[in-house]
């Protein structure tokens, strides 16, 4: 067999895996990642040379493993009767929600996994959110428009919630329009809380989610 053709053979076997990978937590990030390391930026890691294409990459890769910690602190409330879904398409427009938590009382969250640098602390100062000296608070307009979005399809509240993973939060816990941040090791104290507190009204959406949020795959 001539080395074309064994090229050939591992390009091919490579886009089978990647086609036939199972969704899940982190998948469509992780997939992200690698469409943005190409054969250059490969090399160019490789000769110790930082491009903006591997920062990014990089960017969704620690993305993709803060969604799957996330996913596997959850996994407990699968087995107490909570409906957890991870990576969900919304029904219209190219967004994904990260993680989808309905609570067995009915109460419906999105929660959006971060993994940010631990040098800096996180803060709001004047309305804005802070991480060190750097306004980042519209990396929050995801969660926004995804919780809108997924309560509007399921015609109930659906509750925004980042869980931080890496920045230390100094207050303990931050809310930043209706938006509450909480450490990563707080995520599902906080959700069973509200499972506690709260009860939805009405048939439970948990079979309807399902259904209506399906596996995200990037376009």
């Amino acid at each position: 067999m001539t080395l074309a053709l064994v090229l050939a053979a591992v390009a091919v076997a490579a886009w089978y895996v990647q086609q036939h990978r199972r969704p899940g937590a982190g998948s469509s990030a992780a997939a992200r990642a690698r469409s943005l390391r190409s054969p250059l930026v490969r090399l160019a890691d490789l000769a110790g040379i930082q491009t903006a294409r591997g920062r990014q990459a990089d960017q969704w890769a620690a993305g993709a493993v803060g969604e799957r910690r996330t996913a596997a602190r959850l996994r407990p409330l699968a087995r107490e009767g909570w409906t957890v879904l991870h990576d969900r398409a919304l029904p219209t427009g190219r967004a994904n929600v990260d993680h989808l938590v309905i609570s067995p009382s009915g109460i419906v969250i999105v929660l959006d996994s971060k993994k940010w640098s631990a040098r800096y602390p996180l803060r709001v100062s004047g309305g804005r959110l802070m991480h060190g000296d750097r306004d980042v608070t519209d990396r929050l307009r995801g969660i926004r428009h995804e919780a809108r979005a997924v309560g509007q399809a399921l015609g109930c509240h659906a509750a925004p919630l980042v869980s931080m993973e890496g920045a230390p939060i100094a207050a303990g816990e931050l809310v930043l329009d209706g938006i509450r941040i909480v450490p990563a090791d707080r995520t599902v104290p906080v959700l069973r809380s509200l499972n506690r507190r709260h009860r939805a009204a009405g048939e439970h959406p948990g079979r309807r989610a399902a259904a209506l949020f399906t596996p995200y795959r990037r376009k």
